[in-house]
């Protein structure tokens, strides 16, 4: 039985796999929350592994239950190196894919800044955080100082970012950029929406498959 750290949960594939997702959570919401286990139980489902964790302040919230505001960037981006090495280690899959949920996108494309190990190939974000709370102008030096191919998938009404928002930014030629159909930062459509959280979902893991074995 192989033994993972304790703030670990992989999701491995029922197939034998040589590429794995390593998934970081956003600012509010752990590895266990409902997002984060469909979309890595979805990835799994199709025949990639996945690796979910919890960055520090994370952990220090599961041991004593009190709610804490993320670490600063320098900390999260030392701790996801720390999980990549790791990963690397324990598990020494032939690809690795860097997957994040909103602060844990962001810190997947700011990781990749860096020259990483080659089979590092890419990095999926679920919901970018494009507007900090307040703000008008968009984080886009992130993404442009990424080393590698970025896809993004928004929801048309992710107050981080709406697609009305975006038409007028430029992004990288690197960055492909998808949209999920009424979604909010969660991709959660509205009631009267031709569409289920349960179709998007599936559409986004559908889609971050058929992108991930582009890659190979």
């Amino acid at each position: 039985m192989s033994c993972y750290p304790d703030n670990w949960c992989v999701d491995k594939s029922q197939v034998a796999s040589n590429t794995l997702v390593l998934f970081a959570h956003g600012a509010g919401a752990d590895m266990q929350h409902t997002f984060m286990a469909t979309i890595a139980q979805g990835l799994a489902a199709g025949g990639v592994d996945v690796v979910r964790f919890n960055f520090p302040y994370m952990q220090q919230s599961q041991l004593d239950g009190k709610r804490r505001p993320p670490n600063r960037a320098p900390v999260l981006l030392a701790d996801f190196q720390q999980q990549l090495q790791l990963t690397i280690e324990l598990l020494q899959p032939a690809h690795i894919i860097l997957m994040g949920k909103s602060m844990g996108g962001r810190m997947a494309v700011m990781l990749a800044a860096d020259v990483l190990p080659a089979r590092v190939r890419g990095v999926i974000c679920l919901g970018y955080p494009f507007l900090p709370k307040g703000k008008t102008a968009p984080r886009l030096a992130a993404l442009q100082d990424c080393r590698l191919p970025v896809l993004i998938y928004q929801g048309e009404r992710d107050s981080f970012g709406t697609q009305q928002q975006l038409q007028q930014w430029s992004l990288p030629a690197a960055v492909q950029l998808q949209w999920v159909s009424d979604g909010d930062h969660s991709f959660l459509p509205r009631k009267s929406a031709s569409v289920t959280l349960h179709d998007n979902l599936t559409a986004v893991i559908h889609g971050s498959l058929l992108y991930i074995r582009s890659l190979l």
